[in-house]
């Protein structure tokens, strides 16, 4: 073997290694939200740019979002919808409550009573065009926008701030938003 090709994949080697020594303590660190959301701004329409696999959006084949409703009574109304693959929409109505009232970056959702799950807004955009959502343990992890497409710099650099929050970025699989997700899901 060349001697340069052996340095070349030793360097290459401890470059990997310290990522990885990198991300793993990370991801025993506790997880940092945003430090303040205006809950009546992050309301309404976010498509999900993309998401960690998980079981309950297994049916979800394109044009995933999120509708979120501030109701009088102080909790969040929460309603999902997706495409399948044969074209048709799928949704899921919930609320969610806020657990954290100082910085309103934390909730709690629930769409099977009396089942919750975190949601913590650890990244959002001064102007709410993009939010990254995420919890506790790192299981889940969600990058949503305000439009059904986001440009490939913005992408880049929310996956880099995503991984000094212990998430895995090559994990993510991109959500295929079509011209019709535009369009009300009733």
């Amino acid at each position: 073997m060349d001697r340069r090709y052996r340095y070349a994949l030793a360097v290459a080697g401890a470059v990997a290694g310290a990522a990885a020594v990198a991300y793993g303590t990370r991801t025993n660190e506790p997880l940092v939200t945003v430090r303040q959301v205006d809950l009546n701004r992050y309301a309404g329409t976010w498509y999900e740019i993309a998401r960690y696999p998980n079981r309950f959006q297994r049916k979800c084949d394109s044009d995933t979002k999120a509708t979120y409703l501030l109701r009088d009574d102080g909790t969040v109304g929460v309603l999902n919808s997706c495409r399948k693959s044969d074209g048709t929409i799928t949704s899921n109505k919930g609320s969610a409550k806020v657990v954290d009232p100082a910085t309103n970056a934390k909730l709690k959702v629930t769409f099977f009573w009396p089942f919750s799950g975190d949601y913590w807004i650890l990244d959002l955009a001064p102007d709410y065009s993009y939010a990254v959502v995420g919890e506790p343990s790192r299981k889940y992890l969600w990058i949503l926008s305000r439009t059904p497409q986001m440009d490939d710099a913005s992408y880049r650099e929310i996956t880099e701030r995503i991984r000094f929050l212990g998430y895995d970025p090559a994990r993510l699989m991109k959500t295929k938003q079509s011209a019709r997700s535009k369009s009300k899901t009733g």
